[in-house]
């Protein structure tokens, strides 16, 4: 796992390579069974916790939309206002920019009868240098990067003379969206802190680079990694209403209408409805939280902010079991009488190794314990394996019913504001990202709070569905849609 996967939940960590024992406070496994305790009682979601999230989130949803800044919730207009019917033609491109990774593709897409032709992607690894370096230095790898896929089409794909390139561009970070193909971003998440970007129009930044790179390509749709994934999902399903990533970092979309838009004014799209980007990671109401959540936001890039991410995310949820588990070795002695060093490094643990150890069925639980030497160098009785694993249910299984409760809290808002829209019929949610495709108590976790929520009959009409790396072919259909060769499909 030395590559990171676009959309995936697992981050490269800097693991550290010292083992210096220190002295437990206590000598006894046994006192770390008050700290799960805790930890449970402060983690729990039941279903009254679980509804007011729901309620909560349509509230917020309701004040972004009214006024700028009316809430937690940036409620971002996508300015995608007709989504993909399948007559789509032509080739484009799509670039994905949405984590620790950046994906090229190209699509021939053939219109009804043949749908996608031919697709071909690359992906490729952003180092942590560029993470933090300047705004010119990405675009530029990113551009000198999509040349040299360009160099590389073959005969399966065909434009037509006289046309340039067009590319979706999937941004999957906080954009103020100007148009269809401009945006300003407002900040980098993700772990992301490059500078002389925010305030500025991404696409231009792209432009700009691929200028100095010769590159002859356009971008005629700017999205985001879960409009890409709606409008994706959509060209297969005119059910799908909204999408939801869960990776390294967490967002979702919907449908809405736009006279449900107060801050809109008079800007009226034709159809009457368009995509709105929720930017759900930084709702915060109501959550139940720990000391742990509260140190880990305090020690980040971006304390106070982007509370829901933190909580449900991939990025998040192995940094918050590392901390569990070092209070326990430092308080109850759950490793014996020393704590390893390597279990105070920030993000030591990381979401693939709570996943790999809760598949662990074996009597012994062997999986665990060689994940924990392998990862902090400790060697753990069963007793301590299996307290480590009590941890990892407890902050996956609030991560999931939040997340959850976060699904249902769209839906009820988009029904309360036109009955019969989602309860009354057959509605599909599409799903992307690591966390959820690899995980499956995760997955487990999220479907049983929306079926809590929303009882049994209900929760029969709403299909929580996977839609694998749909927000690439996603970004390619709206290039394709808002092409400056506006061909008629």
């Amino acid at each position: 796992m030395s590559v990171t996967a676009v959309g995936s939940f697992w981050l490269p960590p800097s693991r550290g390579k010292l083992l210096r024992p220190r002295m437990a406070v206590r000598s006894s496994a046994v006192s770390v069974a008050p700290i799960l305790t805790d930890l449970q009682k402060q983690c729990a979601t039941p279903l009254p916790v679980l509804r007011h999230v729901a309620d909560a989130m349509a509230a917020d949803m309701r004040a972004g939309l009214a006024v700028d800044g009316g809430s937690d919730l940036k409620m971002i207009l996508s300015y995608v206002d007709t989504l993909p019917t399948g007559n789509e033609k032509g080739l484009f491109y799509a670039l994905d920019l949405g984590g620790t990774n950046f994906r090229v593709l190209r699509v021939q897409l053939g219109g009804k009868d043949e749908r996608v032709i031919a697709t071909e992607f690359e992906q490729v690894t952003i180092s942590q240098e560029l993470m933090f370096g300047t705004s010119e230095e990405l675009f530029d790898f990113i551009a000198s990067r999509l040349a040299n896929f360009a160099k590389t089409e073959s005969g399966k794909f065909h434009l037509p003379s006289g046309r340039k390139r067009e590319i979706g561009f999937t941004f999957s970070f906080p954009v103020k969206q100007t148009s269809i193909r401009s945006g300003i971003l407002m900040k980098w998440t993700k772990g992301f802190a490059v500078s002389g970007t925010a305030g500025r129009d991404v696409v231009a930044c792209l432009n700009e680079a691929m200028e100095r790179q010769g590159l002859d390509m356009q971008v005629s749709a700017l999205v985001n990694d879960t409009v890409g994934t709606l409008a994706g999902a959509r060209y297969w399903d005119d059910d799908v209403m909204l999408a939801v990533i869960l990776g390294t970092g967490t967002n979702a979309c919907y449908v809405e209408r736009t006279d449900a838009i107060q801050k809109l004014g008079s800007q009226m799209s034709s159809s009457g409805r368009t995509i709105i980007s929720t930017e759900w990671g930084a709702f915060s109401n109501g959550l139940p939280l720990t000391e742990f959540d509260r140190d880990m936001d305090a020690a980040s890039i971006n304390p106070g902010e982007q509370i829901f991410e933190k909580t449900i995310s991939g990025m998040y949820l192995g940094e918050i079991v590392r901390r569990v588990l070092l209070k326990m070795a430092e308080e109850g002695a759950l490793f014996g009488e020393s704590v390893p060093e390597k279990l105070s490094t920030p993000f030591l643990l990381r979401t693939p190794d709570l996943c790999a150890m809760q598949q662990d069925n074996s009597d012994h639980l062997d999986a665990v314990g060689s994940i924990l030497y392998d990862v902090t160098g400790v060697k753990s009785d069963l007793s301590a394996r299996k307290m480590v694993v009590e941890v990892c249910d407890t902050i996956v299984k609030r991560g999931g019913r939040l997340a959850g409760a976060g699904i249902v809290g769209i839906l009820q808002k988009m029904e309360e504001d036109t009955k019969g829209l989602i309860f009354g019929k057959r509605t599909v949610v599409a799903m992307d990202g690591g966390l959820y495709e690899n995980y499956p108590q995760y997955r487990r976790y999220l479907k049983e709070a929306v079926t809590e929520l929303l009882g049994l009959e209900m929760s029969k009409n709403i299909v929580i569905e996977h839609s694998k790396d749909g927000s690439g072919i996603g970004a390619a259909l709206l290039a394709a849609s808002n092409s400056q060769y506006q061909i008629d499909f």
